[in-house]
């Protein structure tokens, strides 16, 4: 997979993305992250990139032109047009299953950061695929809405996690939340470990946590549990 993020920082994403499990991804080639400065497709000496709102109002705007080069820039130099997406709080809000499926279909996504009060909404019209948001709140800008979203596809990707069950057990990937983990020492300030998790019965504790896992996301995830696929026999 390869991801272009068009932004006005792109050091900014350079550092949260180019490090740990992700920045190992990049080095050995299971992913490509590439970061454009969305100034270096400005017209004038000053690199300027916005203008005030036509009909007035608070703030300013990302012009269209520059943000039109650098996605036709990546288009020409990839030879194909990829996925662009828009990181925005009026997007669809982001979660596993949307990830899940923008993996398995694109092998190539442009992400757009926004600044300021947003972007001429001809972007939006002419070139944009889809807007992504990670919450209902609002942010100064698209960067670590944009890192969130790269973040959790790249890990998506086959040899970017060292096993597939890294993820597929995890919260959130098969509709429920992930049960309860624990380490060394067996007994911490008074509190024992599970004992299940020490008989080593694989079956025993495989059906411990699906049951945690159903439980949890009962008492913290209500409106999750109400849809997840939970057989009559594990209800009752």
């Amino acid at each position: 997979m390869r991801i272009d993020i068009i932004t006005l920082f792109p050091e900014m994403c350079r550092c949260a993305l180019l490090e740990s499990i992700i920045g190992r991804a990049v080095k050995s080639g299971a992913v490509t992250l590439e970061f454009h400065q969305l100034r270096d497709y400005a017209f004038d000496k000053h690199k300027r990139v916005d203008d005030t709102p036509y009909g007035g109002g608070m703030g300013m705007v990302l012009k269209a032109e520059p943000i039109a080069l650098c996605f036709e820039d990546i288009c020409s130099k990839l030879g194909l047009r990829p996925h662009f997406v828009y990181m925005s709080p009026q997007g669809r809000v982001l979660n596993q299953q949307i990830l899940k499926d923008t993996a398995e279909k694109y092998d190539n996504i442009c992400i757009l950061c926004g600044h300021y009060e947003g972007i001429d909404e001809r972007v939006l019209e002419e070139l944009v695929d889809e807007e992504i948001s990670i919450g209902d709140y609002v942010l100064t800008g698209g960067e670590l809405a944009a890192c969130v979203y790269a973040d959790s596809l790249c890990r998506m990707v086959p040899g970017v996690l060292s096993d597939e069950e890294c993820f597929t057990e995890e919260s959130h990937y098969n509709g429920l939340l992930e049960y309860p983990q624990y380490t060394k020492p067996s007994v911490w300030r008074g509190r024992e470990v599970p004992q299940v998790l020490l008989s080593g019965h694989h079956k025993n504790i495989e059906e411990w946590r699906r049951m945690q896992s159903i439980i949890r996301t009962r008492e913290k995830r209500p409106d999750m549990y109400k849809i997840a696929k939970i057989s009559e026999f594990e209800i009752e």
